[in-house]
């Protein structure tokens, strides 16, 4: 049982980037549906989604939100120019995210490493490395003879740079390389499978400024960031057509208010956007409700669906109009992210959250909970998922822990 779950993980990381849909185009009820008429998810599609993983249990628990946070060593995941915002000198952070421990699977995991150096009162630099571990797999052929056992793997590795341009604003730019080796040797359908690699930026703005709310002193913050914009990839050696990696745009928005010298609380909201082609179905019904072939989805008649063959720039700004339903679909590509956070006396801390996506776009939602502790220069976070759709999410009733370490033994530069 164990081995057919990593065998579906795997097909999927494999195949999900060039699938064909066994679901058809409805222009009249303006969704793809299924042989019942029904509305299905026509989910954007990426190659390496192990990129997007929230990795540290603080955004976990607080509805994978970030953009916007107060930061911290695993800011840079989210928002590389507010970095340029830490207090301490120096950070480090690791993260272990266990993955689908609801399936008894206990060599399948994340592992996040980051840290920073603040240089002085404008500029910080920061780093991190992202493991992915798929576990082994037994590969069989089609008779169940043994073609030798691989090891699926995934990484990332993240050097950023951040600047403040004044008093309240911030950039920051991060460049990345990432590989995905999921079969790499082996050969599937009679094609050699080999280790996937990528560059890519991110690019982020930051801006924060003091306020009185209600009475209460406190922070707005406003956070934009691009991130992932880079190579198309591909599995397949020798493979003309290549896949998008999961690039992303995201706006959002934090708001801390100070209670008293004791209490503050956060609250903060994310919008996600995947800047990736829309899928296209392949086969449409006509006015006659007939099945026939969707002109949109092959017009160059080579045999793959043009939104996969689009330039990279071409595919990012066309994401924004692409989608077959229109301005209406495209509304439903936006995914939410809402956190709150409480800190006592800087010590103990709450976090609780919401993620919501389109039930056509993938349908991930889930309530998230946590809690932190930080005693002197040492922090510790833990973060729990539920789910609330039907579909299973891989970190369901899991618990991940971030460890920090606050270098503040060393004095930082001077405001």
């Amino acid at each position: 049982m164990k081995s057919f779950f990593r065998l579906l993980i795997f097909a999927t990381l494999i195949y999900a980037p060039v699938s064909g849909f066994a679901q058809f185009w409805d222009p009249f009820k303006n969704c793809v549906v299924d042989n019942n008429g029904v509305c299905v998810s026509n989910t954007l599609l990426t190659a390496m989604p192990f990129l997007r993983i929230t990795p540290d249990a603080r955004a976990g628990a607080m509805g994978d939100v970030g953009v916007a946070l107060s930061p911290d060593a695993n800011s840079l995941h989210f928002n590389p120019a507010s970095m340029a915002f830490v207090k301490d000198n120096g950070s480090a952070s690791l993260t272990y995210t266990p993955w689908l421990r609801n399936l008894n699977l206990d060599d399948i995991f994340l592992l996040y490493l980051s840290g920073y150096k603040k240089l002085d009162n404008l500029q910080t630099i920061s780093a991190a490395v992202r493991y992915f571990s798929l576990g082994d797999i037994d590969f069989t052929d089609a008779q169940g003879g043994s073609l030798g056992t691989g090891r699926p793997r995934e990484a990332e590795f993240a050097v950023s740079y951040a600047r403040k341009l004044g008093d309240k604003f911030s950039a920051g730019l991060t460049g990345k390389y990432a590989f995905s080796n999921l079969a790499t040797g082996f050969q599937v359908n009679g094609q050699d499978i080999s280790t996937a690699n990528a560059f890519a930026v991110d690019f982020g703005l930051n801006y924060r400024t003091k306020t009185n709310l209600g009475g209460y002193k406190g922070e707005w913050s406003y956070g934009l960031a691009f991130t992932n914009i880079g190579s198309k990839v591909s599995y397949i050696r020798d493979n003309i057509v290549k896949d998008f990696i999961p690039a992303n745009f995201c706006l959002g928005t934090a708001l801390t208010l100070d209670f008293d010298q004791y209490n503050s609380l956060t609250m903060a909201l994310d919008i996600n956007k995947l800047l990736v082609p829309t899928p296209i179905a392949q086969l449409m019904v006509d006015e006659s409700g007939n099945l026939v072939e969707n002109p949109e989805y092959d017009k160059d008649r080579n045999g793959v669906p043009d939104y996969r063959e689009k330039a990279l720039f071409a595919g990012i700004f066309g994401s924004f109009a692409d989608a077959q339903g229109g301005f209406r679909e495209e509304m439903k590509e936006l995914a939410f992210g809402f956190g709150l956070e409480y800190w006592y006396d800087k010590q103990f801390a709450f976090r609780t959250g919401y993620y919501w996506e389109s039930a056509e776009k993938g349908n991930r939602r889930f309530f998230t909970v946590g809690a932190g502790v930080k005693y002197n220069i040492f922090g510790i976070n833990l973060s729990y998922l539920v789910p609330t759709s039907i579909i299973p999410n891989p970190l369901d009733n899991t618990l991940r822990f971030s460890l920090l370490f606050d270098f503040s033994l060393f004095r930082g530069p001077e405001e």
